[in-house]
Formats: C-alpha cells, structure tokens, sequence
C-alpha cells in the first residue's frame, strides 16, 4: 500500500480522530491522499497557529491523539508554539509536516521555507516533542511510525512526523498496532497497596486531580474510585472541568489563595493527599498559602509514582487506578457532597463586570443545561473558575493567548456538542478570525468576547502602561460579515437575551461582545494578582 495510506490508517488505528491542517506546496502530495482516502476526515483552518490548538483541543477532551499537518518551514515553524502548549500540558499532539524529496535536497541549490540546512526544522521540533522519524525510507517507515505513535500515546505528549513529499506514494506494508502501555506489574500493585495504606490510616484524606486523568481517558474510572472512597475530591486548576460528565461531586477547584478557603484547607491541610495526574506548577500552586507537605501527599504524574522518600518507577496510571479500585474501601461514610452556594445578588440593568457574567451564565446553563466550555487565557478563563462546573478546555499552564477560538472549533468536532467559548478581545485579534471557518463545517459555537479594550490579565499586573490598552474593533461586525450573528451587550440582563437568542438559533455562531469596564476585574483574578504582588514584595525585602 502507499505510505500515505498506511500512515493514515495507522493513526486512525491508534485512536486519532480527525486532522487538522493547512496545505502547502511540500504537503500537497500527502493532503491529496487525506482527502481521496477518506479515513480521517480533514478540517483546513486560516494559520497554522490556529490549527495546532484546534488539533491539540480534540486531543485533551478525546484523550486521544490529535493531529495537524503543515508544509514544511513556513508551516512548520509557524506552529511552534500550539507545539510547546502542547509538550507543556501533557497533551498527545502528532504533527506531520511535508519535507523536500531526496532530489531536491540533492539539487546543490538552496530551497523556499528552508532555514539555515534542510534538517533545521527537524532539529528544533525535537525541543518540543517527545519523538521524532523522518519517513525517508519505505522499508523501515512502519516501524518508525509505530515507535514515535507508541511514545505519543504512553508519555502523552507531542510527536513529529516528517513527511518527504516524493515518500507518499512509495509502496510500503502496515504499520504493527497499537499495544497500550502495561507498566510493571508489581510495582503498581506494590505502590497502590501502600496508597491504599495511607489513605485508610489518615483523619483528613483528599483526592486532587490533574490533567492526566483527562489524557489517558480515565475519568470514569476514577470517578468509581472517589465514589468509592467517599473523601472529598478537588480538581486543580489545569484540571478544571474534570469529573464534570460523571455524577460524582467534585467539591472546587483548587487555587491557593486565589481560591476558596475551604478548598485551601481540603488540600492544604490533608494529612493524605492522593494526588492523580497533578503537574507540579506555578499555576497550580503558585499562589498556595504554604506549599503542600509532600511527606502526607502521594503524587502519581510521568509514569511514576512518589510517596514521601518511596519512588515506584514504570507505573502506568490507568492500571495504578485500577488497582486501587480493587483495593478501596468506603473511608469516610459520614462525607457529604458539597452543596451549591447561591449566587450573590445583581443589578441586571447596571454596567457588566465579570461576576455578572459569570452569574448569567450559571443562570443560562440552570436553564437550558451546561455547555462544554473552551476558554482563552486571562479574566475570562478567571471568571470561568465562577461558572458552575462543567467540562472545560484551557492553556491553565502553559498560559498562552490565542487559543479560544480554535479550541472551541475542536472541541465542538472532538465532542459534536455546542460549545461555550470564553475569549478576551486582545486573543481574538490573534486568532478570532478563525470563526470565518465554521459555515462550512456546520460549527455554531457560542462565543463570549469579554471586551475591556485592554489586555486586561497584563494590566492587572500593570495598571498605568499604556501598551496594554487596545482600541475597540467592533467585533459584531466581523461576525455579520462571516456569516454568523453578533451582538453587544453592555448588561446581564442584555447578555441573557444573548444568550437565549443565541440558545433557539443553532444555524450558525453567535459572538456576544461584552463591553466591560477596562479596569474591571474577576475575583479570582483579583485575588491571585494580589497574591503574586505581595510574593514579589516579600521577595525584594528578603533580597
């Protein structure tokens, strides 16, 4: 068979679900055979920056490999960053990039996209994936496909493909399948019995998740285990929205001081903190009131599992899970769900800020449902931590701008549900435009562009530079213009009417632009830039 062909069926066969791509002149030959095969279907949006974040989208929700495919140099540098995103926050992106041929990089001459030697953009993707192959060679592609497809899916992390442009037609046999990772048998069984030990002896047991949970698809099964347990279980802050499809109560979302203190003191001052798939971050413990004590916390992140001195290394997550599914009992009989605070009263016709939005917007899922949420990093994603849980899609890490969008473009083909995408205005000039694509894949998400004609995160931490306000763009018009329906909203009780509007018409997108206050400010930002001025106070006097 082709090597194209076989390259396909293999990550189909691994669990990828769709591609997204631009083409260029070097993968002409492979996007012809995507098309023609139909094996995976292909979604083809405006900049590579774009693709790589609607890709690595569908990856997270999924847990499964993603897939964006690029023309070489121009496209491939071009999507560097959705890459870095990607390695950073755990996530299995596989990027196929076209190359030159073999003749061409014989011809003495040098060629368009090409950097400083035909290997350059080879050399600086193995900075930010996990495994590399270059299929040059037929006999020995499937193997080098399976090897660097294999890694993907064990380290959850990215990997690159690069695809010679005179290789895709080159007769070649099938890639070996897919053989999940097992880890070491005992060392699981051994590192789960003394999880299970600590946990049975302790007076505040806790469970903290993270993103791996989510990655390596398991969050049916831990939802058993905390059923099980019956101890409280919060989320990170990466891991936001997890266990919001299961019925089991999930108590908050961990923030440190920016958070809520009972969730402070859940995590902080459990004597048994059982923590599954937690990346050690500032984001995730930056802004902690005192750092967590590592010799009560169990952490199981990277293929390895930590406990006080102990190191159980080659343990698979989803079998240490396992495990402690079998071995769990009931800990705490008398634990109750957490119960859902009201909302504080507003004034419906008065100026938005963000807890209104938020308030609205838990008004609005009360009454139609939730709605998967896709946010971009600054107040919005802050103001989400408000919305009531629900499964959620974010850069809480790696922190970059751009990404609403296209997040919400693949988590609508990764989930076929009608996604809620938080965006602030200064990341959709970055990649808002990429909402131009949704007619002609049937795509209506629900956009709410929080507009403060600032880069507002930046100015919270630089309330007079003038190089962080932004003028105003009219965003509602860009929306007409492209098909969907926008509209500006300048009161929640305005922006209920948004949204119900937006709720009875499925035909298209809605952008809601709400004008906010440039200096206004979520709680949960309030709070966690607060935290880092004092931090950096205290920092300077002890210096």
């Amino acid at each position: 068979m082709k090597l194209a062909i076989a390259l396909l069926q293999a990550l189909k066969d691994y669990g990828a679900k769709e591609i997204f791509g631009i083409p260029g002149d070097f993968a002409l030959p492979f996007f012809r055979e995507i098309e023609t095969s139909q094996i995976l279907p292909l979604y083809t949006l405006s900049h590579e920056p774009a693709v790589g974040f609607a890709a690595d989208c569908s990856g997270r929700f999924n847990g499964t490999l993603a897939v964006a495919a690029v023309t070489y140099g121009a496209g491939g540098l071009n999507i560097i960053n959705p890459i870095a995103a990607a390695y950073a926050e755990k996530s299995p992106l596989v990027i196929i990039s076209g190359a030159p041929g073999a003749g061409e990089r014989n011809m003495g001459l040098g060629l368009h996209h090409q950097v400083k030697h035909f290997d350059s953009q080879l050399m600086i993707m193995k900075e930010v994936t996990c495994a590399q192959c270059v299929l040059d060679d037929p006999i020995k592609a499937p193997d080098e496909i399976a090897r660097v497809l294999h890694a993907a899916r064990k380290f959850s992390r990215p990997v690159y493909i690069e695809f010679p442009r005179d290789m895709v037609a080159a007769e070649t046999s099938n890639v070996p399948p897919y053989s999940p990772y097992k880890g070491d048998a005992q060392a699981t069984e051994a590192a789960a019995t003394e999880i299970i030990s600590r946990l049975n002896k302790a007076k505040k047991p806790a469970l903290l998740i993270g993103v791996e949970v989510r990655r390596f698809g398991l969050e049916c099964e831990v939802a058993a285990l905390a059923n099980k347990l019956k101890i409280p279980v919060v989320t990170s802050f990466m891991g936001r929205g997890l266990l919001a499809e299961t019925d089991t109560p999930v108590a908050g979302t961990y923030i440190g001081l920016a958070g809520e203190p009972s969730i402070r003191q859940t995590v902080e001052g459990s004597d048994a903190l059982l923590m599954l798939g937690v990346i050690m971050c500032d984001t995730n413990f930056g802004v902690s009131e005192r750092e967590i004590d590592m010799r009560n916390a169990v952490h199981a992140i990277d293929g390895t599992v930590r406990i006080n001195h102990a190191v159980y290394s080659d343990i698979d997550l989803a079998g240490l899970v396992q495990q402690l599914l079998e071995k769990a009992e009931d800990l705490n009989a008398s634990y109750q769900p957490p119960q859902c605070v009201s909302d504080t009263e507003i004034d419906e016709n008065a100026q938005i800020l963000p807890a209104g939005v938020a308030q609205t917007v838990n008004t609005f899922f009360e009454r139609y449902g939730n709605m998967p949420i896709a946010s971009d990093m600054g107040d919005c994603f802050f103001t989400a931590m408000d919305i009531h849980h629900t499964a959620l899609v974010a850069p809480a890490y790696y922190a970059t701008m751009g990404t609403g969008i296209p997040f919400g473009i693949g988590l609508q083909v990764a989930s076929g549900k009608r996604p809620l995408v938080l965006v602030g205005d200064g990341a959709f000039q970055m990649t808002g435009w990429e909402l131009g694509n949704c007619r002609r894949y049937g795509l209506n998400p629900i956009v709410l562009l929080f507009n403060n004609t600032a880069w507002g995160m930046l100015k919270a931490f630089q309330k007079d530079a003038s190089y962080n306000d932004l003028e105003d763009w009219n965003f509602t018009d860009f929306a007409k213009s492209t098909g969907g329906i926008g509209i500006r909203v300048t009161t929640p009780k305005e922006l209920m009417i948004a949204l119900e509007a937006a709720h009875k018409d499925e035909s298209t997108f809605h952008l809601i632009e709400i004008m906010l206050p440039q200096d206004a400010m979520s709680t949960v930002l309030r709070r966690f830039t607060e935290t880092i001025a004092k931090r950096s106070a205290l920092a300077k006097e002890i210096e």
